[in-house]
C-alpha cells in the first residue's frame, strides 16, 4: 500500500503594514477547511489528506487545524486553496499529486450564509476535483460570550481539620494536544458540595470557535501556601456544555469508588455582533461618451473614471450580497423613445426588473446604456436617496443594510432636497457612499458628509452620520499602478460602513439573530467519491 498524504496550501494577499499609523486590525477571523469528494490518486488506498496532520485514507477530509486571518472589511483579500496528495517526505509541491484548487475572496467566505462556502475544486481539464467548505468564524471583538455556573456534590475531603475548599480551573485544548489556561473560579470555602458563582467567559477563549473542541476542567482544593490539592478533572465541549442541567451533562471528577459529580447549572451565550446582508445601488451621471474629454468616454485600453470607482468599490460589496443581484440606476439623462429627463432610471432598460448579475452585470448596463441614453442636467440627488430608503424603509428589523453608491461630477441642482433626503435616511438602515469624478470642487459634497458639521435640514438635525465622500482624483497614482490606487479607494469609502451598520442596530435596540449550530464535520452529507 502507497504510503500517502494530502497538503493543502492556503495563501492570502498580505496587508500593506503603515509604520506611521501602525494599524492593528479591526478582527481576526479563523477558517475551517473540510473537502469532499476528492481525486483519489493512489492506486492501492485513498489519498490521505492533511493540512498539517495527517487523516488517513478518506476523500472527504475534515481538518482539525484552522488558519486565523486578518479579516478587513474594506479591503478586497484574496485567497488561494491548493490541494495535493503527498506520497513522500519532499517538500517539493511539484512531486505530489495535485488534487485541485480553488480561488475566493476572504469577504466571499465571511459574507456566504452562516460564513460557509462551498465551492468546487478545479484546475485538472476534463476532471471533477470535488468540493472544498470553507468556514469562517470571527475571532476580534464581536463575539460571543458565555455565562456558565457549576455546581459538585461529595468532592473529596483533602483538609485534614475540615473539609475542601474548593475551585475549578478551565482549560483549552490547542491542536497540538497541549492545554491553555483560559479561567479560574473563586474558591469554595469548606465545602464538598460547592455552587461556583456564574462566570462569563469569551467562547473564542474556551475553544478558540469550535463547539466540538476539548475542553478539560479540573478541581482543585485550595491551599493557602499555594500547593493546591488535586480533586479531579473532566473533559468536556462548548456543544455539550450548552446542554445545560440534565442527566447527559453530569461529569465524574473522582476515580475512587464513591460518586463525585459536577455539572453545569446554566449555560447561556449572547452575541455581540452583526452582519447584515448588504444590498447595493450603484448610479451615473452626465457626460458625453463619444467625445475623449468626457469622464464617460469608452476608452478600448482603459476604464473609464465612473467604472474604475464602480468595480474598486463594488467587488467588495457585492461579497456581502447573497445573491449577487444590484439594481443599478442612472439619474440625468433623457431616455428613449420620448426624450423625458429621468433622474431614476435602470441601467439595463428594465423598468420592471433593474437588477443586475454582480459587478460585470452593472458594467455591461453602464455601457450599454450610454449607447440609448442622452446624458442630460439638471444634476438632482434626492429621488435615487429617496428611492433606496423606500426600500430601506421596508426592512427595518436588522436583516438587511441598504448600501447607496453615487458615482457624480460633483454637480447637484438640488442640494436642499439632497439634504432633507438624507437627515430622513439616517433614520433607516442605509448608508451612502459619494465618489466625486473630475476635476470640479467638491464642496457640496463634502457638506452632504458631515463629517465636520452634522448634515441638517429644516432645523432637523440627521440622527447618523451615514454619508462618506472621497475625490477619485486622489487615488489616481502617478505610476499607472490603477490596483493599487483603486484598492487604497475601495479601503477609505468602505472604512465607515461596520461602524454605520452598528450604530443602526444599537440606535434601534435590534439584537443580532441567534448563531446557527455549530459547524461540526459530522454534519456535512456525505457523497459519493468522484
Amino acid at each position: 500500500m502507497n504510503s500517502s498524504t494530502f497538503h493543502q496550501v492556503a495563501t492570502a494577499t498580505v496587508r500593506d503594514f503603515d509604520p506611521i499609523s501602525g494599524s492593528i486590525p479591526a478582527t481576526k477571523v479563523e477558517i475551517t477547511v473540510s473537502c469532499r469528494n476528492l481525486l483519489d490518486r493512489d492506486t492501492f488506498s485513498k489519498s490521505d489528506p492533511c493540512k498539517t496532520e495527517v487523516i488517513d485514507n478518506t476523500l472527504n477530509p475534515d481538518f482539525v487545524r484552522k488558519y486565523i486571518l486578518d479579516y478587513f472589511f474594506e479591503e478586497k483579500q484574496n485567497l488561494r486553496f491548493d490541494v495535493y496528495d503527498i506520497d513522500s517526505k519532499s517538500p517539493d509541491l511539484a512531486k505530489h499529486d495535485f488534487l485541485g484548487q480553488v480561488h475566493c475572496t476572504l469577504g466571499e467566505i465571511v459574507g456566504s450564509p452562516a460564513s460557509r462556502l462551498e465551492k468546487p475544486l478545479g484546475g485538472i481539464p476534463g476532471k471533477k476535483c470535488g468540493t472544498i467548505i470553507l468556514s469562517a468564524e470571527e475571532l476580534g471583538n464581536c463575539r460571543d460570550y458565555a455565562t456558565m455556573q457549576f455546581c459538585a456534590n461529595k468532592l473529596d475531603k483533602k483538609d485534614f481539620f475540615g473539609k475542601s475548599d474548593p475551585f475549578m480551573v478551565f482549560y483549552r485544548s490547542n491542536e497540538d494536544g497541549t492545554f491553555t489556561i483560559c479561567h479560574k473560579t473563586e474558591v469554595v470555602k469548606n465545602t464538598l458540595n460547592p455552587v461556583w458563582q456564574p462566570f462569563s467567559i469569551p467562547v473564542r477563549a474556551l475553544c478558540n470557535g469550535d463547539y466540538d473542541r476539548t475542553i478539560k476542567v479540573e478541581v482543585y482544593d485550595w491551599d493557602r501556601d499555594g500547593s493546591h490539592d488535586f480533586i479531579g478533572e473532566f473533559t468536556t465541549s462548548y456543544k455539550e456544555l450548552c446542554r445545560g442541567q440534565s442527566q447527559l451533562n453530569i461529569y465524574e471528577v473522582s476515580c475512587d469508588k464513591d460518586s463525585r459529580y459536577c455539572y453545569p447549572l446554566s449555560v447561556s451565550s449572547v452575541s455581540l455582533c452583526w452582519f447584515a446582508s448588504l444590498t447595493m445601488t450603484s448610479l451615473v451621471l452626465k457626460g458625453n461618451p463619444s467625445q475623449s474629454t468626457s469622464l464617460h468616454y469608452m476608452n478600448p485600453y482603459q476604464m473609464n473614471a465612473y467604472a474604475m470607482a464602480l468595480k474598486a468599490v463594488g467587488e467588495i460589496i457585492q461579497d456581502y450580497d447573497s445573491d449577487k443581484m444590484f439594481p443599478a440606476l442612472g439619474f440625468g439623462a433623457k431616455l428613449p423613445p420620448d426624450g423625458r429627463v429621468s433622474h431614476e432610471f435602470p441601467l439595463n432598460g428594465n423598468i420592471e426588473n433593474p437588477y443586475c448579475n454582480g459587478m460585470e452585470g452593472i458594467l455591461e448596463a453602464y455601457h450599454q446604456s450610454l449607447k440609448t441614453v442622452q446624458l442630460y442636467g439638471p444634476t438632482n440627488f434626492a429621488p435615487v436617496v429617496n428611492h433606496v430608503a423606500r426600500y430601506a424603509a421596508a426592512v427595518q428589523d436588522g436583516s438587511q443594510y441598504f448600501v447607496l453608491l453615487i458615482i457624480t461630477d460633483g454637480v447637484i441642482s438640488d442640494m436642499a432636497q439632497t439634504k432633507e433626503a438624507i437627515v430622513n435616511a439616517a433614520k433607516l438602515p442605509m448608508s451612502v457612499i459619494i465618489v466625486g469624478v473630475g476635476q470640479a470642487e467638491f464642496d457640496a459634497m463634502v457638506e452632504l458628509d458631515g463629517d465636520d458639521i452634522r448634515i441638517s435640514s429644516r432645523g432637523k438635525l440627521a440622527e447618523r452620520d451615514i454619508v462618506q465622500f472621497v475625490p477619485f482624483r486622489d487615488y489616481m497614482d502617478r505610476t499607472g499602478n490603477h490596483v493599487l490606487s483603486m484598492a487604497r479607494l475601495a479601503k477609505d469609502v468602505l472604512a465607515e460602513i461596520p461602524d454605520q451598520l452598528i450604530s443602526y442596530m444599537k440606535s434601534r435596540g435590534i439584537k443580532p439573530n441567534p448563531i446557527p449550530p455549530a459547524y461540526s464535520p459530522g454534519d456535512l452529507p456525505q457523497t459519493n467519491p468522484v
